[in-house]
């Protein structure tokens, strides 16, 4: 048996963020369909992602049976140096009109395809669609403005959620990969993406 030392790229950086509203339906649920336009905001400063699982244990005859751990969700945290006011004000719900905004109540937050871009060292991406999200949270702080420069950023925190019938969470590309080395961050987040197949149609 042969021994494959590998030595995968470091990551470097994380690129933009895409947002695009979902089409729900008239009983505010999720549907397949997205709206036209994709926003592009290349204000990341960081983003962690981490998997909310269901684990569990099985024992049978004195001994474990079976076990595992599925993933139910997946948590998006994100500052931003800045983010949008009217595109922040959607996501949660709130009524907008004409530059006015009224928030609070019992305003329904709507679903939206989050995307995102992890750049290694050595050049290749990773770039990701989380179909199915809501915003949970989001920091609205400012500060006084001083001598020195001081950013002033934000959170947003988005919870992604099961899209299919198998309760995948997202899909990703990987330029790394010979099949996926052309493909491009324009053509990947032209459109929310939620299968294989429609990410592997866009490079034959």
């Amino acid at each position: 048996m042969a021994i494959n030392k590998q030595h995968p790229a470091v990551r470097h950086t994380v690129g933009s963020q895409y947002i695009c509203m979902n089409t729900m339906s008239a009983e505010n649920e999720w549907t397949e369909t997205f709206a036209a336009d994709v926003t592009e905001l290349p204000t990341v400063v960081d983003v962690e992602i981490s998997d909310e699982s269901d684990a569990y244990e099985v024992y049978a005859s004195g001994a474990m049976y079976d076990s595992d751990a599925p993933v139910t969700s997946q948590e998006i945290s994100e500052t931003n140096v800045a983010f949008p006011a009217v595109l922040l004000s959607t996501l949660r719900g709130e009524v907008v009109d004409g530059g006015v905004v009224q928030g609070g109540g019992y305003g329904v937050r709507p679903y939206f395809a989050y995307g995102c871009v992890i750049i290694n060292k050595d050049g290749t991406k990773e770039y990701r669609w989380y179909p199915k999200c809501k915003l949970t949270e989001n920091s609205d702080r400012a500060e006084t403005s001083e001598a020195s420069h001081k950013d002033q950023n934000g959170t947003v925190t988005i919870r992604a959620y099961g899209y299919d019938d198998d309760g995948h969470t997202y899909i990703k590309a990987l330029t790394s990969e010979t099949a996926m080395a052309d493909l491009t961050a324009a053509d990947f987040f032209a459109a929310p993406l939620l299968t294989i197949a429609a990410v592997k149609a866009l490079v034959q």
